[in-house]
């Protein structure tokens, strides 16, 4: 519900607050006071266009905030907290603000946003008809929606487009993986190529740095015997050699420790100094005594090394990368082998989707023209009652080629406003009265299922008098049992019937003019309701005229004009 509108520094409106209740809200006074105006300053939060020229003379900016109780209406609640704002007490407030010179504006919760966003989640709670083009019944996506809502179809409408988007999810991946099929397909000689040449090498894990120390000793055999022999002599078997010496000291130290208990750590360490001299001269001496040279095996090794090294310039830069590379492209051609039975299963789960959501799709369009019919009959027979005789409305469905997400059709509201003309787009509805009245009469029907909680209703009135008029006011008070309903009016017969009552007039000194709102209550009411009937609002019989129609809500036959 739209608790209270704030306006400030817009057009001729100086500060105004407008604190609005539930059910029917008329806002009436003379021509050019600025009742529309005021409606103007509201679309503004429905994502209209800001424009400078908006911006009272002498202004910096001009502001527009609305503060809406989200009370039950949880989507939306959920809808604000998804988009990061937050409520106070269930309250949203919405503001635009529109500068003389420079950047506009917009809050949504109190934080900034866009004014996309608040535009979003303004049309969500107010629906305006009248001059203006935010509409929810001008939208196709809407009439759609309003369609299947009207005919309990709703549920099935969700699983249709669930099943569509589930249908393109399995094109897509088959997509993707034939086009990973092509690019493997046109590769697939080369990649075959590369996987032969590497297994053909029968590489192994750190191959290249074992051969590079066996072609290092191949090379350096000789000097490596010649060394490992001088070093056997010199630490093992020569004469005056370290065992030598060491086995000397042993006896030495050992001798010493008889005396001095203190020094047999140190004959400790040269035993094991021994041990381990011992050890490694006898070690040398096994080794220099098998070292071979082998021209042979050299060459081998050298050729090995020649072949690791192109392997590792063509696919390394390191052989680890070589035996990387066989498996990816091992992996590669394996995917290939298996696509075409991937792709076997994912064409058999198109073709059960398919299936299903055409059976899904026809159900909704069994339903949506079993629904049309109905809807279009019921619009078109109260359309009379509101000054429209002749009129006709239609829900006009086309078959589209293939299935959407939102089904097998089109969905488009059209009438004929006037007998004789053929039915069109109600978006293309020139008078700005007859929309209003064609809106009236859908939403009088739809109100049960109209999710938009605020209507706003402009130029409703257009041309109508006499019996239309209480037509149009009783439909009014119908649908603002479900709604809270906001209409500009010159009918007194609606005026009457509004829970509450809007006053708007021209105010402000010589030099520079404001428009000013005020409630009605009592005989102001009836003053007003007065002058609406087109007679003297100060006589006796117009103002017993008005407290009639404020008593029984409807004009007397007898007296008064409208």
């Amino acid at each position: 519900m739209l608790v209270e509108l704030r306006i400030r520094d817009y057009a001729v409106v100086d500060d105004l607050t407008l604190s609005l209740g539930s059910g029917l809200n008329a806002l009436t006074g003379e021509t050019g006071a600025g009742k529309s105006i005021i409606v103007g300053a509201l679309s503004l939060l429905l994502g209209e266009r800001a424009s400078s020229e908006v911006v009272r003379t002498g202004a910096e900016r001009a502001t527009v905030e609305a503060v809406f109780d989200l009370e039950g209406l949880p989507e939306l609640r959920e809808r604000v907290e998804e988009l990061g704002f937050r409520l106070d007490d269930g309250l949203l407030i919405l503001r635009r603000e529109v500068a003389a010179a420079g950047r506009n504006r917009a809050w949504a919760g109190g934080s900034p946003a866009t004014a996309g966003v608040v535009g979003e989640l303004g049309s969500a709670l107010v629906d305006l008809h009248g001059q203006h083009e935010h509409q929810t019944l001008l939208r196709p996506r809407d009439q759609r929606s309003i369609l299947d809502a009207f005919g309990g179809s709703r549920s099935l409408a969700v699983d249709v487009a669930r099943r569509h988007v589930h249908l393109q999810g399995l094109r897509d991946e088959l997509d993707v993986r034939e086009e990973r099929r092509r690019q493997v397909e046109s590769q697939a000689d080369f990649l075959r190529f590369q996987l032969d040449e590497i297994d053909e090498a029968r590489l192994e894990p750190g191959e290249d740095e074992a051969l590079e120390a066996e072609a290092g000793r191949h090379e350096h055999a000789e000097e490596l015997a010649q060394g490992a022999e001088a070093l056997y002599r010199l630490l093992y078997d020569g004469d005056g050699s370290v065992t030598d010496r060491l086995t000397e000291a042993r006896r030495m130290v050992a001798r010493l420790a008889d005396f001095d208990p203190s020094l047999r750590s140190e004959a400790g360490r040269i035993e094991e100094a021994f041990h381990l001299v011992s050890d490694a001269g006898q070690a040398l001496g096994d080794y220099g005594s098998g070292v071979d040279f082998d021209p042979a095996r050299l060459e081998e090794v050298r050729s090995r090394l020649d072949k690791l090294f192109r392997m590792k310039r063509k696919y390394g830069p390191e052989l680890g990368d070589v035996l990387e590379t066989a498996q990816r492209v091992r992996g590669e051609l394996g995917d290939h082998d298996e696509a075409d039975h991937d792709m076997s299963r994912i064409r058999e789960e198109i073709e059960a989707a398919e299936l299903g959501l055409g059976e899904k799709a026809a159900a909704l369009s069994q339903a949506r023209g079993a629904a049309s019919v109905l809807l279009g009959e019921a619009v078109t027979a109260s359309l009379p009652d509101l000054g429209l005789a002749g009129g006709v409305f239609e829900v006009r469905l086309t078959s589209n080629a293939t299935i959407s997400a939102s089904g097998a059709e089109t969905v488009e509201f059209v009438v004929a406003p006037n007998a004789g003309f053929a039915p069109m787009p109600l978006a293309r509805i020139a008078s700005g009265g007859e929309l209003s009245r064609i809106m009236l009469a859908l939403k009088s029907i739809l109100a049960s299922v109209d999710q938009v909680p605020v209507l706003v209703f402009d130029e409703i009135d257009s041309g109508v008098g006499g019996v239309v008029a209480t037509s149009v006011a009783t439909k009014l008070s119908e649908v603002a049992e479900r709604h809270q309903v906001f209409v500009v009016t010159h009918l007194p017969q609606v005026a009457s019937r509004a829970d509450a009552h809007l006053l708007v007039e021209k105010g402000g000194g010589p030099e520079m003019t404001t428009t000013l709102v005020r409630r009605l209550e009592h005989e102001d009411r009836v003053h007003e309701i007065a002058r609406m009937l087109g007679g003297d609002p100060e006589s006796v019989a117009s103002r017993e005229h008005a407290r009639e129609l404020l008593a029984t809500g409807s004009v007397p036959r007898s007296g008064g004009r409208v």
